[in-house]
């Protein structure tokens, strides 16, 4: 072998040596610049406390809180206040956003209701100031007592007014602005707001709101070049019209769904959360009977000034499960407030009851904890009831007793002059349960057990027997000819005989000849009063059984 031959093996080395040199100078003059993505670990930044919580409402309407007729209603703006403060630590910050109606149940207003119903909307101003209301987005009833209110209302809410959709000038003072920028929590947050006050059945006139769609797709652009992390989209214009904005603005985080408008009392479910494309579209049961929580986890290696990709942790699918449960318990809650008042109903049944209840609650609680993605951002969404057990906040619960108070001294005198009207000429008026136990002491002994018999009391310790959304299923011949008023009530405070079996001057004065006007009052006449949201369920039937009694529609 020649020395040439027996040194070709270490030339070979040297050389693949020197070209892996070079490789690895090539990569690092290509990557060496460029961070690596950053991971988020599995159960968020810091141990699963988010960055940035949201609690999102829709179609509030006025509802300061609910008639206390049964146990544990649903809503309550002091029970919202008590689950904000309750959870603060639960998140690096928190804020509320709310998508309209919003101060007013109705969108427009009687004359002799005006000063309470705007009142009440202070009320509601002042306590979502308190919880951080970042931003609304209006409906036709939030124009119900005036623009200029309207500011008003907005500057005591200290929230942003957000409409991307309306000329500022035709809905002056109360201008909207299109869009919003607020940093929570290290989030920066583009808020964008829609609404159609002018589709709604009563139109706000004078108002031409634009297409929706077109109006946000404007306002992201703009939120991007503003910096925006994360977008969220609050659509007083109805799921339809929210679900096609969704369909063309897909770089949308989320859509909160109001209405253009509505009225009156009734409470209505909320539909799942449900994802178009990668758009979260919610909506909450009305009257703030629940409430959305969106939590934001961005990972430390997201970009500052640019969207960032917020994967679902939440497996929005499982949220109609957990919509069923919530049904279920729902139902079950209702048969135990019916049983507990039953004295016929073994009270084992209802303990097993109460633990089916407790068991359903577990299971839907369960469903909220799936676990986060290995890496990257993402979000988890829940919709939270707001009940009685989550407490009252002591200072919005002292702004609802001073507008109670307010109200009631208000109304005493501004509606002292609403009198009865007179029946017609031989129509009887209203007399009274102490002119009815002349003759039936025994029917009188049953009612004297009755909730009805101090119906007027529970009104008059919360400062509220003036109130126009509660006397009138507190008195007897409310707004009835010959019968009472707000003011004017006299011997017909409470429910009394005469609610259900009528007016009885005729038969007092001739018993023999003259029946009362009902003789034998049916169930249904307890739904005038006895219905949703004043109760969740009522069976009327077995409800009128527990107002019966010896004497009194039973044998002796």
């Amino acid at each position: 072998m020649s020395p040439l031959s027996r040194k070709v093996p270490g030339v070979q080395r040297l050389l693949f040596f020197v070209l892996f040199v070079l490789h690895v100078a090539a990569f690092c003059a290509c990557e060496g610049c460029r961070t690596p993505p950053a991971t988020l670990p599995a159960n968020g930044i810091d141990g699963a406390t988010p960055d940035a919580r949201l609690y999102l409402i829709s179609d509030l309407a006025g509802a300061l809180e609910p008639c206390g007729c049964v146990k544990d209603q649903l809503g309550g703006m002091d029970k919202l206040g008590a689950l904000v403060a309750a959870e603060k630590s639960k998140a690096k910050a928190a804020g509320v956003l709310s998508v309209g109606p919003l101060f007013f149940m109705d969108m427009e207003l009687a004359a002799d209701r005006r000063a309470q119903e705007i009142a009440k909307a202070e009320t509601i101003a002042a306590s979502l100031k308190g919880q951080n209301l970042l931003a609304f987005t209006p409906a036709r009833n939030d124009w119900a007592a005036g623009a200029e209110t309207l500011k008003k209302l907005t500057d005591e809410a200290g929230a942003a007014l957000v409409a991307a959709n309306l000329d500022p000038k035709t809905i002056a003072p109360a201008a909207p602005v299109k869009t919003a920028m607020k940093k929570i929590g290290g989030v920066d947050l583009g808020i964008v707001g829609v609404t159609a006050p002018d589709k709604a059945k009563v139109a706000l006139e004078g108002v031409v709101s634009s297409a929706p769609g077109a109006a946000v797709k404007e306002a992201v652009a703009s939120l991007k070049k503003e910096g925006a992390q994360a977008i969220v989209v609050l659509a007083a214009v109805g799921r339809g019209e929210a679900k096609r904005i969704a369909d063309d603005n897909p770089d949308v985080l989320a859509i909160v769904v109001g209405s253009t408008g509505g009225g009156g009392e009734a409470n209505t479910t909320a539909p799942p959360a449900e994802r178009i494309g990668d758009v979260l579209v919610i909506e909450t049961a009305n009257h703030l009977q629940t409430v959305g929580v969106l939590d934001l986890y961005v990972s430390p290696g997201a970009p500052k000034g640019a969207l960032v990709k917020l994967a679902d942790a939440t497996g929005i699918e499982r949220t109609r499960k957990r919509e069923d449960l919530s049904r279920r318990i729902d139902e079950l809650r209702a048969k135990v407030a019916t049983w507990e008042t039953d004295k016929s109903v073994d009270p084992s049944d209802i303990a097993a009851r109460k633990a089916d209840v407790a068991k359903l609650e577990a299971e839907r609680d369960a469903l909220d904890k799936a676990p986060a993605p290995a890496s990257g951002s993402y979000y988890r969404y829940a919709m939270r009831e707001i009940r009685e057990k989550l407490g009252s906040d002591e200072a919005v619960k002292q702004q609802m007793l001073a507008y109670y108070k307010k109200i009631n001294d208000a109304n005493k005198v501004e509606l002292a002059g609403r009198k009865p009207k007179d029946p017609a000429p031989g129509e009887p008026r209203y007399v009274g349960v102490e002119i009815c136990t002349s003759c039936h002491e025994e029917p009188r002994a049953v009612w004297d057990k009755t909730a009805h018999a101090g119906a007027y009391a529970t009104l008059s310790k919360q400062f509220k027997e003036f109130n126009l959304d509660c006397v009138s299923c507190h008195v007897t011949g409310y707004d009835r000819p010959g019968g009472s008023t707000v003011t004017h009530v006299g011997d017909l405070q409470n429910v009394q005989c005469e609610v259900c079996h009528g007016p009885g001057s005729s038969h007092v004065k001739a018993p023999e000849k003259v029946k009362t006007p009902i003789s034998k009052p049916q169930p249904d006449a307890c739904l005038s009063c006895h219905h949703p949201p004043h109760v969740h369920t009522f069976d009327a039937k077995a409800k009128m059984a527990e107002i019966l009694g010896p004497g009194h529609g039973k044998p002796k």
